[in-house]
């Protein structure tokens, strides 16, 4: 045993002590009068990794004496009792409690091995734990023995159970606090004691960024939208974002959903600052609170039956769904069909379209707010990075077995763990890093391999995992100090753990998700003033592992042909990075990505799955820009192409076989109104294959869904669009009309398969599902309606949905024109789709894949680049009478205004429609009216039929003018065009 005295001041600071005990006692028990926000600040890393990584036993007691105490340390105590701590405190009600005692135990099977107990001046704030004079007695004890001095150790222990145990000790929680921070009286004399008038951390403030994604957010809801997903880079502040969104929106009870543990936590401590006062409660495996105001949820337990049905639908007014990249999962789906709250969020750090399409379905295709990486370092909210793409040429990674979208995690640390690579990352890092580097390795071996080989170089590294000998918070603290150079880690730094002061990230193994590598490349893009930039050295090797790098940083497509050009643009130094960026990739790397090409189908499935480690949705196939028509030429349907591809399960499979014929009625049924799917969506919901639903029923629910897709809206006839207030009995007999009446085969002329019947008021499927089958079926089908839903969104006009026009008189916004270009002295540049040929005889399929702009001359009145496009014309029936059109001209054409569609008649008009493949097509006809009032388009070109409007056309653009080809000037691009 040992007994010394910290003096405290600059000379001899009280914190490194306390630390170095924290970090080495498996249990440990504070008792201090007050604490300030700033002092526990400076203990709450090393807090939380004794209880999260070590599993330390930690009990804090602390008081309201003199009112010191800040309410919002108290708050964050709270947060500590979350993860298993015991808080409590002394009522002291007029009397005394100065205590000051940091006592920490290190024990093995109830033998204490080693004890430290410090008692003295120091309470927990900034000034007493770091620069104040404080005098601490710190006794130690190395083993049980029976003399005076091991004897006082027990006292001490024992005395404070003693303490605990008091009468006016009590449990620390959210109603107690409220009390305090209401009566409790701000000091206005001098302080007395070192830090007690140190201010409480004032609370966060929203950024210009959030600003704005609060006002689109807003404007969201102002509209009617029930949901909705915003996608910010890993750095910029998402949780935070809906922590301040449920406030303004003023919700009650909020829900938060997360599939991993230090996602919860790390959202606890975001709305605990934002909202100081709400109560905060966990529902996990381990606990089930629910009176709570804010409530952090695990999907894996609460996304089960038993537990949901504990919670009315209405519930929550705010639900929040953080990074859910496998939302398509039933526990997901469950969660999200029960609860009904005012508005739900969906939150990704995903930059990809292809990644965000199962999210677009379950936040209704509502796309809010996008912020990426590169927006957050133009804004000058993340750190410029030099990129460096290293080819890994140690390692033959094709020799790595490579199962379920995952190296074999054995086989990939015995190669990776090796001295010639060791030496390859050694050679790279002497040559591009910075001062303090955050290394991250395949495993523990790896990591101390990594750090042995580093050490034996004379630098100052250090391997952290759960379990190492340096603790994570240790860690950063010698690394911020330069004490260390480089930190190899295992699991432990990839989210919740900043250190701006990182300014090389160096990526020393695979990571097959896009977010994991997003976060990983975060922690060291927060800005410091020692940091003009962040160097990232990124270890790529041979293998289709490695293609989601550049997917999720530069934002590249799926395809192999996309990452093949972007390879090109690499080799040529043609990528677009935000000033003061850099990225250089190794010729090796480039090659690869280069020979990367793959055609039909079939290949591009596979380079989806590859990029995302797991089977695609039939959703991220189609926002991956694939050929759909080609898909169900070459296999029939979607389930086909995943069956063909090996993707199926035997269930599936099996109800594949059976099903096989309304699996493709459900995915190729002609759709130009939303009502099928909006039904189907209904009937799954309502479990409708299992237990038919009353058709009242089946229609209530479709309001639901029309009030959740405020876009669809416009497809119902314009007297019953007021879809809030709309009178159920005009409405039933409406949906009955259609879509009921489609899918019984009403409208059918032919002798085809009917899929339901309506019997007895009840909406039936013809066939039968056997209750072995019915969760695959419903699986199957869901992932095609939730298609269909995605693809009909597109062909909305974008309109506000709030003010919505009759269906039949808009027109599809399915031409991606983008911002207005400049008008210039030689004329004007309009978009130009080649694959648009707009057919004058009969329909003809056309793309819009594609588009390069062209300028046109200055007479044709006023033109404006977000209406305005340029197409060819493919064909001879508008060749005729005194304005013909031939073959290969150039139209200039204007996109429709819903609010001027009805003035049509006499017009040239190109009007689309939907092939049975779901492919566009498109057609030029002049609009009449015939003899009965009904709508004619009618060709120019006797040797064509007419053709009538019915209800599967829609009104796309009008003819402005015939342009000669000499009045057409085609930008240089062009020849990029296919």
């Amino acid at each position: 045993m040992a007994q010394y005295l910290t003096t405290g001041g600059a000379r001899d600071p009280f914190l490194p002590h306390l630390l170095g005990a924290i970090r080495q006692a498996t249990e440990i028990d504070l008792a201090v009068a007050f604490i300030k926000s700033s002092g526990l600040a400076l203990l709450y890393p090393a807090l939380v990794d004794a209880i999260e990584i070590r599993g330390v036993r930690l009990r804090v007691l602390t008081s309201d004496y003199l009112d010191v105490t800040d309410p919002h340390a108290l708050r964050r105590l709270l947060l500590l009792a979350e993860r298993g701590a015991d808080i409590r405190l002394f009522e002291t009600d007029r009397q005394s409690f100065h205590l000051k005692a940091y006592i920490c135990v290190r024990s093995q099977q109830s033998q204490t091995l080693w004890g430290a107990a410090f008692i003295g001046s120091s309470n927990i704030s900034r000034t007493a734990l770091t620069d104040g004079m404080e005098w601490n007695v710190r006794i130690d004890q190395v083993d049980e023995g029976m003399d005076l001095a091991a004897g006082r150790f027990r006292e001490i222990r024992a005395e404070y159970q003693t303490l605990i145990d008091h009468p006016a000790v009590r449990s620390l929680d959210h109603d107690w606090i409220d009390a305090y921070e209401q009566r409790r009286q701000l000091l206005q004399r001098l302080p007395i004691a070192p830090g007690s008038d140190e201010p409480e951390e004032p609370p966060p403030q929203p950024t210009n960024l959030q600003q704005e994604a609060l006002a689109a957010l807003s404007e969201t809801r102002r509209i009617g939208f029930q949901r909705g997903l915003v996608v910010m880079a890993t750095g910029l502040g998402k949780t935070y974002l809906a922590a301040f969104d449920s406030e303004r929106m003023g919700a009650s009870r909020i829900l938060f959903v997360a599939h991993r543990e230090e996602i919860l936590l790390q959202a606890e401590d975001s709305f605990q600052r934002v909202q100081p006062r709400a109560r905060i409660g966990r529902y996990d495996s381990a606990r089930k609170d629910m009176d709570v105001d804010l409530l952090f949820a695990s999907v894996q337990t609460l996304g089960q039956t038993r537990h949901l049905e504990g919670f009315a639908p209405d519930h929550f007014e705010y639900v929040v769904v953080d990074e859910f990249h496998h939302a398509a999962a039933p526990t997901y789906r469950r969660l999200l069909a029960h609860f009904r709250p005012r508005f739900l969020l969906g939150l990704t750090a995903t930059p990809e379209r292809t990644d965000q399409s199962d999210i677009l379905s379950l936040c209704d295709d509502n796309l809010v707010y996008s912020r990426h990486l590169f927006d957050g370092v133009e804004l000058g909210l993340l750190s410029p990075f030099h990129y460096f793409g290293i080819f890994d040429e140690t390692v033959d990674y094709q020799e790595i077995p490579w199962r379920n979208g995952r190296f074999d995690p054995e086989a990939l640390s015995n190669k990776l763990a090796t001295l010639a690579r060791a030496r390859h990352a050694l050679r790279h890092w002497r040559d591009k890093g910075q001062q303090r580097t955050l290394a991250f390795c395949v495993s523990r071996r790896h990591a101390d391999f990594m750090a042995e080989r580093f050490q034996g170089e004379g630098i100052r590294a250090a391997a952290v995992y759960q379990g190492s000998t340096l603790e994570r918070s240790a860690a950063l603290e010698q690394l911020e100090r330069g004490d260390l150079q480089v930190i190899f880690s295992v699991d432990l730094f990839n989210e919740g753990v900043d250190l701006p002061a990182i300014d090389t990230v160096l990526m020393l193994r695979p990571t097959e998700s896009k977010v994991l590598f997003l976060q990983q490349l975060g922690r060291g893009l927060r800005r410091h003033p020692t940091k003009a930039h962040l160097v990232v050295l990124d270890f790529i090797g041979n293998h289709r592992g490695f293609l989601n790098k550049p997917q999720a940083l530069f934002e590249v497509g799926s395809s192999y042909s996309e990452l093949a050009s972007f390879g090109r643009r690499a080799r040529d130094g043609e990528l677009k990075l935000p000033a003061g960026c850099f990225a250089n990739y190794d010729l090796a790397v480039i090659e690869f990505l280069i020979r990367l090409q793959g055609r039909g189908p079939a290949a591009h499935y596979q380079a989806l799955r590859d990029s995302l480690g797991r089977r695609p949705t039939l959703s991220e196939f189609y926002r991956s820009d694939a050929n759909l028509p080609d898909l169900r030429r070459q296999h029939g349907q979607w389930w086909a192409l995943v069956r063909d591809q090996g993707d199926l399960t035997p269930e599936e499979t099996e109800c594949l076989a059976k099903h096989e014929a309304f699996l493709r009625e459900v995915e190729t049924s002609n759709m130009m109104k939303s009502f099928k799917a909006v039904l189907l969506e209904s009937l799954l919901h309502n479990d409708g294959f299992r237990q038919p639903p009353r058709i009242e029923d089946l229609a209530t629910q479709a309001l639901e869904v029309f009030r959740r897709r405020r876009h669809f809206v416009r497809d119902i006839r314009q007297d019953l669009q007021q879809i809030d207030s709309v009178d159920p009995k005009t409405w039933l007999k409406y949906w009955k009309s259609n879509p009921v009446n489609a899918w019984i085969g009403g409208n059918k002329k032919t002798d085809a398969a009917t899929w339901f019947e309506l019997s007895d008021g009840y909406f039936r499927p013809t066939f039968q599902v056997s209750d072995d089958e019915m969760e695959t079926f419903q699986a199957l089908v869901q992932e095609l309606v939730d298609y269909r839903l995605a693809t009909y969104e597109p062909r909305l006009t974008k309109a506000a949905p709030a003010d919505p026009v009759e269906s039949t008189k808009h027109s599809a916004d399915i031409i991606p024109i983008r911002q207005p270009m400049a008008q210039e002295d030689e004329g004007i540049r309009l978009p130009f789709f080649p694959n648009l040929g707009i057919a004058c005889g009969h329909f003809r399929s056309g793309r819009t894949d594609v588009e390069t702009t062209c300028r046109i001359g200055e007479n044709h009145g006023r033109l404006d680049p977000t209406r305005h496009f340029v197409a060819r014309a493919v064909g001879d029936s508008m060749n005729g009478g005194k304005q013909p059109i031939r073959d290969g001209d150039y139209l200039l054409l204007e996109l429709l205004d819903p609010s001027r569609a009805g003035s049509i008649t006499g017009s040239l008009v190109v009007i689309e429609r939907q092939d049975v493949s779901g492919e566009d097509q498109y057609l030029l006809r002049r609009v009449t009216k015939g003899e009965s009032g009904q709508y004619v388009l009618r060709a120019a070109n006797p040797d064509y039929p007419n053709v009538e409007a019915t209800e599967d056309l829609r009104t796309l653009a009008q003819l402005r003018a015939t342009l000669a080809s000499s009045e057409v000037q085609m930008n240089d691009d062009r020849s990029k065009a296919t």
